[in-house]
């Protein structure tokens, strides 16, 4: 993994986890066949990024959840050796199950207290079968749950919005709305690329030293040093095209009818 000159700070790692919505709805129009495809053709554009950003080490997973939640990639795989394979759909919508499962991945171990904030990308088209409130809230119960930066992507038309806002936990930023195939890859492509390249910048780790821990003044031991927050980019950073600049929340095109 690439080091500074001299070799001195190591990189730190960066988790990247997709949460996919795989429940039965998802069979509809072609929804999952979009979602696979889209994470497909975003991999390469991650790598870019982590060979753009040095200091971090990029790590990617993902959890799926319909009947239940379950690691769908359970290793953190460096973005260099990770492939996506395909989700099917059926069942139902246990989101809160498995904001649960990606809970108890952020405790510390196994998280690590150099790591910079995780990357949580929820995507689902309905609304939450079982204690979402439950999973939300362990989550959060996490120092790194707390501090990840997390973006939430609608799919169609009954997508429970108030629930990914809840998710995201921040006014001033939108569950991406995807209505159509496209409007989905550019959304997945936006917070694979742009949102990874914000997170993975020295800054993203807050003022104090790769190597020193947790450090900061007031900060208990074994709890990570709150971080700079996190800057979310706009579309231009991820190469949106004639509508670049703007939020992708913002960027609806006339197609964005299918779903």
């Amino acid at each position: 993994m690439s080091r500074r000159p001299g070799g001195e700070l190591a990189s730190r790692p960066l988790h990247f986890i997709w949460i996919a919505d795989s429940s039965g709805s998802m069979s509809n129009d072609g929804k999952i066949q979009a979602l696979n495809t889209a994470i497909r053709e975003a991999i390469p554009h991650m790598r870019k990024v982590a060979d753009d950003n040095p200091n971090a080490q990029v790590l990617v997973r993902a959890v799926k959840f319909s009947n239940g939640a379950q690691w769908h990639i359970s290793q953190p795989t460096p973005v260099a050796d990770f492939n996506w394979t395909d989700l099917t759909a059926d069942g139902e919508t246990d989101m809160g199950k498995a904001l649960a499962l990606v809970a108890d991945q952020l405790k510390m171990p196994p998280m690590s207290e150099r790591a910079l904030p995780p990357v949580l990308v929820l995507i689902s088209d309905g609304q939450p079968t079982d204690d979402y409130e439950g999973g939300l809230k362990a989550l959060m119960e996490q120092p790194w749950g707390k501090k990840s930066v997390r973006i939430a992507i609608s799919i169609g038309q009954d997508a429970d919005a108030e629930t990914l806002q809840k998710f995201i936990g921040n006014s001033e930023l939108k569950p991406l709305a995807a209505n159509s195939p496209e409007a989905l890859v550019k959304h997945i492509k936006w917070a694979s690329t742009a949102v990874l390249k914000s997170a993975s910048s020295p800054a993203a780790g807050g003022t104090d030293h790769p190597d020193a821990g947790p450090t900061s003044a007031g900060t208990p031991a074994g709890v990570p040093a709150a971080p700079a927050p996190v800057p979310i980019p706009s579309a231009a950073a991820a190469g949106g095209g004639a509508n670049a600049g703007t939020d992708p929340a913002d960027d609806q095109s006339t197609v964005d009818d299918v779903w």
